[in-house]
């Protein structure tokens, strides 16, 4: 049973911040992981019609169907686990689980080749890295282009905790050096090597007459993880807010602003980019959070095939 304190946490996320932000540490709605939802999902006969799940965080219940996914039971959590139609083809990509750990479960995400082939027709192999992020899903996914605007980011969300704990666990891939691999042509050798990346944003969003989206960031938050470790528990990030240019901390290529070009849906219903136009003053309140774990920093399509993170009892401390 939840506490009253996560009760109160939930309210806190998923009404756009409106309880009051005591102090004390708060878990994100679901983010305990132990609740999943198994949509269970039929392929095209033509590339062997299995039924694949394809797991959501949410409520507990199955999902029989290729019916397009939208966040169920008050969940915040989308991932890269989704449906694609191509072609005619219905295919799904699955590289979020959920694994039981003690008496309830937590979320891996893993980097993977996915791999589809139809004599004369289709033969791809695109690199899959596992991530979760607030936000949600544009389904059925109808192509590779432009991968960031099939997602929805950020959620509303008032309040200004002063830090993110989870608990993590980490597996390195031995490569050193990534893949990218989009399914069109051959496997490209991206120097470095593949990284865990948590992070998260906290923006003042506003919408033009025509549509745009721009933004100032308040907060920031931004970890990697290079090295193989068991569980850390309630490992803890602070939250840096305001310019934070000449921080010590700081790191340009993936703090910087529109380091990643995420996109937001408008008021016309249409996905279009968050354009990050400043950074906002630290008494700022924010509009909107941003938060993603992914087992490979580079973007879509790039990574190492092994990289493997575990993610349980997200949490925002206040």
């Amino acid at each position: 049973m939840k506490t009253l304190r996560q009760l109160i946490g939930i309210l806190m996320l998923c009404c756009g911040g409106m309880a009051f932000a005591q102090p004390g540490v708060y878990m994100i709605n679901y983010g305990d992981m132990d609740h999943w939802l198994d949509r269970q999902i039929k392929e095209s006969g033509i590339i062997g019609g299995e039924t694949k799940h394809v797991w959501a965080i949410g409520p507990t219940m199955t999902i029989e169907g290729d019916e397009a996914y939208t966040n169920k039971g008050g969940s915040p959590w989308a991932s890269s686990n989704v449906m694609a139609k191509v072609a005619g083809i219905t295919k799904t990509n699955t590289s979020v689980f959920p694994e039981k750990r003690g008496d309830g479960y937590c979320a891996r995400l893993e980097t993977r080749m996915e791999k589809v082939k139809v004599l004369g027709l289709i033969n791809m192999e695109v690199l899959a890295a596992g991530s979760i992020f607030l936000g949600n899903v544009h389904e059925p996914i109808k192509g590779t282009k432009n991968p960031q605007k099939m997602l929805n980011s950020g959620i509303p969300f008032t309040k200004k905790p002063k830090a993110l704990m989870f608990d993590y666990k980490v597996q390195m891939s031995p490569r050193l050096n990534r893949i990218k691999s989009t399914g069109f042509g051959g496997k490209d050798e991206i120097p470095g090597r593949d990284l865990h990346e948590v992070n998260l944003f906290l923006q003042r969003r506003w919408e033009d007459a025509n549509g745009n989206i721009f933004a100032e960031r308040i907060g920031t938050m931004v970890v990697r993880f290079s090295e193989d470790c068991d569980w850390q528990n309630g490992a803890t990030f602070t939250i840096l807010y305001g310019d934070i240019t000449h921080d010590p901390a700081y790191d340009e290529s993936m703090m910087g602003l529109n380091s990643t070009i995420r996109y937001g849906v408008n008021s016309e219903g249409e996905s279009v980019p968050i354009q990050e136009v400043g950074w906002g003053d630290p008494d700022d309140t924010p509009t909107h959070i941003q938060l993603q774990f992914t087992a490979s920093h580079g973007g879509a399509y790039i990574g190492s095939p092994g990289n493997i993170l575990w993610i349980d009892n997200v949490k925002l401390v206040y």
